[in-house]
């Protein structure tokens, strides 16, 4: 009988990061044993309250905690500006160069066995990919490029504000425009996944009444 694959390969991070990339599918003894001798970078998400153990056995560190923002359409607190605008049309060379390095709180940046350029590569494609399949919508402040959001579905899969923006309080503008855009396609509901060191991004779902669900800890291993 052949073995249940209990690891994945994502093809996405190996062309960042120039090494093979896995995710184990489950937490057992099996999944790390098929792991083992799977050479490159891993991940595994976990439950934060499972026990840690057999994951310090096998030499996995701790990367990461993501959580869910998650809101319906009855609970979104929307706010609007007349000099915050969206729009599906955005400059792709233009987005790459004012974005590139702006997502720090990633769990790849702040992996110690993995360079920063490699990560910034990573998150820099991804943008690429969403914007060839026009997923994205270019934030706009007084019809200057602000930011984006990248989207899948009802899901904000990718997001940044131009540091010149930041701490202003505009987001809240940017973020009601695409939650109730999205709503309107006829999605009941809005998520996200965010990692919970980014407080800033985490006050700003709070303030538009968003709840947060399912945590998970993130666990990397590298295996050369």
């Amino acid at each position: 009988m052949s073995q249940v694959p209990l690891i994945k390969a994502t093809l996405w991070d190996t062309t960042a990061f120039g090494i093979p990339t896995w995710e184990l599918l489950e937490y057992s003894e099996a999944s790390l044993q098929q792991a083992a001798d799977a050479k490159g970078h891993q991940t595994i998400k976990v439950d934060p309250l499972v026990n840690k153990q057999l994951l310090h056995k096998h030499s996995f560190y701790y990367s990461d905690t993501l959580i869910v923002p998650i809101c319906k359409a009855t609970r979104l607190r929307a706010v609007n500006h007349s000099d915050a605008t969206i729009l599906k049309s955005i400059d792709a060379e233009h987005a790459l160069e004012i974005f590139h390095g702006s997502f720090t709180h990633g769990r790849f940046h702040r992996d110690f066995n993995l360079p920063k350029a490699a990560a910034d590569l990573r998150y820099d494609n991804w943008l690429k990919q969403l914007m060839e399949a026009q997923q994205v919508y270019g934030l706009y402040w007084q019809g200057a490029l602000a930011g984006f959001i990248g989207y899948d579905g009802n899901n904000l899969v990718l997001h940044a504000v131009a540091e010149k923006y930041r701490g202003k309080g505009l987001s809240k503008y940017w973020w009601s425009e695409v939650c109730t855009k999205l709503l309107e396609n006829g999605h009941d509901e809005v998520k996200s996944s965010i990692s919970s060191t980014n407080l800033a991004v985490l006050n700003l779902y709070a303030s538009l009444g968003f709840s947060f669900s399912s945590p998970q800890d993130v666990y990397h291993r590298l295996v050369l």
